[in-house]
This record gives structure tokens, C-alpha cells and sequence, in this order.
């Protein structure tokens, strides 16, 4: 028997999770769902081509990640596993198991989607209804980084709301760091807590400090409105600065972005989305596999 593919799981995790209205650490899952496919000890040994993880278990986390997708299920804290709301009356709607088209649309969810179940699934993903267009390796590869990325860009804003807001100002200056603001550690010095006026951290841009930059760091779910801009702005003006950045791991509403722009010179927004696809680029709190792709050598052969 071939360990099912991970849309294949999709089915059984989202039973074994209904089955666990508390939810379950990831680990657990995973062996539930092994347990219930009937897997065997070999099967559970195989190992992606990375060897850094059994195969099951990656296909597994893809079947999550699907369920988070389709806002069925969330993994808060991290590395813990839960049907949400809409996911339980999913589970309940459906306890004989998925068709296919369902199992499609819910295999198929894009990540910016915020359908609340199946049948709104089936009708927003066009692509289930129209053939497959047919796409070169290095298409499909670049596909799977960008999903990849999708899925890391998740785990971390997930990494990050379980952490101190302490940590999260920290984290914020070694990126802003690995972007190049500032010419060592140094030059970066984190002020927040109590009494912080507004200003978790400063950047120095020159060695005398003469140019400077101030930094918001928000670890927030809920958007950060308008007031909470103007209030940095204050904050920067009290200091006779004129470039701020207010970073949050959540979004900004309307209005917070269009008085943004109106002191554009003085404030830039970076969005939870944005800072984690910075954190990716930058290297910062992931590591990188370096891939290896053979192409012929035409100069080698250019005599032959």
C-alpha cells in the first residue's frame, strides 16, 4: 500500500481532529491519522529526498495547512492543532467522508481565501471546472517555492504571536539590521516597555547618530488603525524626527494607510504579510536549503 498523497489525508485529519474538540499537538496528529490509514512501520520510515522528515508526516502538514487554508482549523499555539468553529460544523456536515469535488476545492484553497465552507470553495476555485494547463519543470518549481514560502510566511506570524512582545521588538531591529539600516548590531537599540513614548526602537544610519530612524513594532491580531499612526507620528514629532517605520504582524485599516501617505515622508507601514516575506528574503529567524538544479554546460561541449 503507497502512503496516500496529502490530499488524501485531508479526510482523516479532519475526523481525527473532530474526534479531539480540544485539539491535539501536531505529533500526535500525526500518528492518529498513521494510525487510522493503516500505516506501516516501513511506510512510516520512508523519508522525503531531504531525509529531514518522514514522508507521512509532511503530507500530513500539507493536509493542515489546507485546513487552515480553508479556515477549518488553526495550529495556535504553535505546533497545536485545532478544528475551528467552522471547521467542527464542517466535520459534522460531513461524517462519511468528502467527494470528490469537495476534497478538490478544499485541496486547491488559496491562501488569501476566507471562504466559510466547502460548497463556497467549489465555487470560488475556477480551476477545479477547467483542464490543467500544462506547465514546464521550472514552472511547477517555482510553484512549489512560492508555496513553500506561503506556508513558512504563516509558521512564522503563528512563531511570532506565541512570543514575549520583547522578543518581537528584538526581532524587528535584527531584521531591519539584515536589510542594512545600521552598520553593526550597535547601531540599533531597542527602547520599548513601559514609558517607551511610542518608540520601540532607534536606528542610528551614521556613526555620529546624526541620522536617525524610529521604529513601531506591533504584535497585534486585530489592524492597527488610524489612531495608533497619528500616535507614532507624535511620537516622532516630540523627537524632531522625520523617518519612522511602524512594522505589525497583523494589517493596517484604510484609514491608518491613507494618514500614512498624507505624512509619507515621515512614516512607512510594513504589514504582517510584507515583514514576513522580509524575514524570508533576509534570512531572519528561518534557515535556507540550497537547491541544486543540473543544466547542460553548452560551452563545455562548444568543440565537441
Amino acid at each position: 500500500m503507497a502512503i496516500p498523497t496529502y490530499d488524501m489525508f485531508i479526510p482523516t485529519l479532519l475526523q481525527v481532529l473532530a474526534a479531539h474538540p480540544d485539539g491535539l499537538r501536531s505529533r500526535d496528529a500525526y500518528e492518529k491519522v498513521a494510525d487510522a490509514a493503516k500505516l506501516s512501520d516501513t511506510e512510516r520510515a520512508q523519508l522525503v529526498p531531504s531525509g529531514v522528515q518522514p514522508v507521512y508526516q509532511n503530507r500530513i502538514g500539507w493536509a493542515h495547512d489546507r485546513l487552515k487554508r480553508a479556515r477549518y482549523s488553526q495550529s495556535q499555539p504553535r505546533g497545536f492543532w485545532r478544528l475551528t468553529e467552522a471547521g467542527r460544523a464542517f466535520a459534522a456536515a460531513h461524517p462519511m467522508g468528502l467527494d470528490v469535488q469537495t476534497l478538490d476545492a478544499l485541496a486547491a484553497v488559496p491562501r488569501t481565501s476566507n471562504v466559510a465552507n466547502a460548497g463556497e470553495a467549489a465555487k470560488k476555485i475556477e480551476m477545479i471546472a477547467r483542464p490543467v494547463e500544462p506547465k514546464s519543470p521550472e514552472e511547477r518549481i517555482d510553484e512549489a517555492i512560492e508555496e513553500l514560502n506561503e506556508s513558512l510566511s504563516q509558521d512564522l506570524l503563528t512563531t511570532i504571536a506565541d512570543a514575549s512582545p520583547t522578543f518581537f521588538e528584538r526581532l524587528v531591529l535584527d531584521l531591519l539590521l539584515a536589510m542594512g539600516y545600521g552598520a553593526s548590531r550597535t547601531d540599533l537599540q531597542q527602547v520599548g516597555g513601559s514609558g517607551d513614548t511610542g518608540i520601540d526602537g532607534i536606528i542610528a544610519l551614521d556613526r555620529l547618530g546624526l541620522e536617525k530612524v524610529y521604529v513601531q513594532a506591533k504584535r497585534w491580531k486585530a489592524n492597527v488603525g488610524r489612531p495608533e499612526i497619528q500616535g507614532f507620528y507624535g511620537a516622532l514629532a516630540g523627537r524632531r524626527a522625520r523617518k519612522g517605520v511602524f512594522i505589525t504582524t497583523s494589517d493596517f485599516t484604510r484609514e491608518a494607510k491613507e494618514y500614512a501617505q498624507s505624512v509619507s515622508d515621515s512614516i512607512v507601514l510594513v504589514d504582517g504579510t510584507t515583514l514576513a516575506a522580509l524575514m524570508i528574503e533576509r534570512g531572519v529567524g528561518v534557515s535556507h536549503r540550497a537547491l541544486k538544479i543540473a543544466r547542460l554546460d553548452g560551452d563545455y561541449f562548444e568543440d565537441a
